[in-house]
């Protein structure tokens, strides 16, 4: 049987392997896990977007092929862009995609051939290096790092190398690392495209989960991002849709034009129950992200107390659904750390090098434990003494 050699790039899913080391804990212990490992949030949309896909789903006509979007959705993702960013968009500078994912793993088969250079942060997110994988490009990672905050410094980037690159991955919030970036970093970053003639894919799934009193922003408010990129946006997250999958691609007219006629000719749209519960959410839901993001900053809280406590000391994220947390300096790495730490106490985190070298004295925690269950893992890790060690 023929393999594809480009198979060979891509290894079996942390989260794959984390389920399994789960199962065999509990049952060799009889016990649970407490899981921060999978981003997969555990809280509900509100009943009217629920009520609407309801709705929508009894209606026959909509089972038919979606082909494009909803106008509704269009003139919807128009308003929220501009009310919410201060962003304009006319509808050709929309795309409905089923979450970013979709996005993140196919779009550079349309911006790319194979074997051109894509630029990714490292740590990443996985599917920023998987999709320029998937459509057979070379990656060059640029790394994130702790004395900068973890936001890119543009100068660490050789020039010989910036100047064979054809586009560039980035995303702030930042998972997995939590960080934010000031508005001079995106001012830098277009000037940055503008002169090595790069695309920029900015990625802002967690717009909306921005902690302490801050806002965030969209790379498309800047003064000549849509010259040079588009970002891409998600209501998994903000409105409890990840299973549904809705998200959207908008800006640069070319950008999104060529990944339109990729996307036309690979599937047939989003499911039109999902579209409608969207506008819902983006119309009507608003007060639903105010509390959503409290009940993470909440749970971000209760992390960096309990764990505390235990001899954990965790930064408090300044975003996403997220921690990002040293490991102790006895353990090889993050990996060995993972597997002492589930043994020693059912608590199931995600080695910070599965998104790269970079992350390879952290590991990820997930926000999507309830705050009895962060104080129970906080006594657990205290009974374990493994920060004491």
């Amino acid at each position: 049987m023929y393999k594809a050699k480009k198979m060979n790039e891509f290894g079996t899913s942390i989260f794959t392997e984390l389920k399994i080391m789960k199962q065999e804990y509990t049952e060799k212990t009889g016990k649970d896990t407490i899981d921060f490992s999978i981003g997969s949030p555990n809280i509900p949309p509100v009943d009217s977007i629920v009520e609407e896909m309801v709705t929508q789903i009894q209606r026959p006509a909509n089972f038919k092929y979606a082909i494009s979007e909803l106008p509704e959705m269009l003139t919807t993702v128009q308003k929220w862009y501009h009310n919410r960013y201060g962003v304009d968009l006319d509808t050709d500078q929309i795309i409905c995609t089923s979450g970013s994912q979709e996005a993140l793993s196919t779009i550079c088969l349309a911006l790319c051939d194979p074997g051109d250079l894509v630029l990714v942060p490292d740590p990443c997110y996985p599917i920023f290096q998987d999709g320029p994988k998937i459509a057979s490009c070379k990656v060059s990672y640029m790394p994130l790092k702790a004395e900068n905050d973890f936001v890119l410094d543009l100068k660490d980037i050789d020039p010989e190398v910036a100047k064979q690159a054809k586009l560039l991955i980035i995303s702030y919030p930042n998972n997995p690392t939590c960080a934010i970036a000031p508005d001079s970093f995106y001012e830098e970053l277009i000037d940055f495209a503008k002169q090595y003639d790069l695309m920029v894919i900015h990625d802002n799934a967690y717009s909306e989960l921005v902690f302490d009193g801050k806002v965030g922003k969209s790379f498309l408010s800047f003064d000549g991002a849509m010259d040079v990129g588009i970002e891409l946006n998600s209501l998994s997250k903000t409105f409890g849709l990840a299973g549904a999958r809705l998200g959207f691609v908008v800006g640069n007219k070319e950008m999104v034009s060529l990944y339109r006629k990729l996307k036309s000719n690979m599937d047939y749209g989003v499911f039109l129950p999902v579209q409608y519960a969207g506008i819902e959410a983006l119309d009507h839901c608003q007060e639903a992200i105010q509390a959503t993001r409290q009940a993470y900053e909440d749970r971000r809280n209760a992390l960096v107390k309990y764990f505390g406590q235990a001899g954990w000391t965790i930064p408090a994220s300044a975003g996403t659904m997220f921690a990002w947390a040293p490991i102790p300096d006895v353990y090889a790495d993050s990996n060995a750390f993972v597997k002492d730490l589930l043994k020693k106490t059912g608590i199931v985190v995600t080695p910070g090098q599965s998104f790269g070298a970079q992350g390879m004295r952290y590991v990820r925690l997930a926000l999507v434990e309830d705050i009895n269950r962060i104080q129970e893992a906080g006594k657990r890790l205290a009974v374990s003494g493994i920060w004491r060690q």
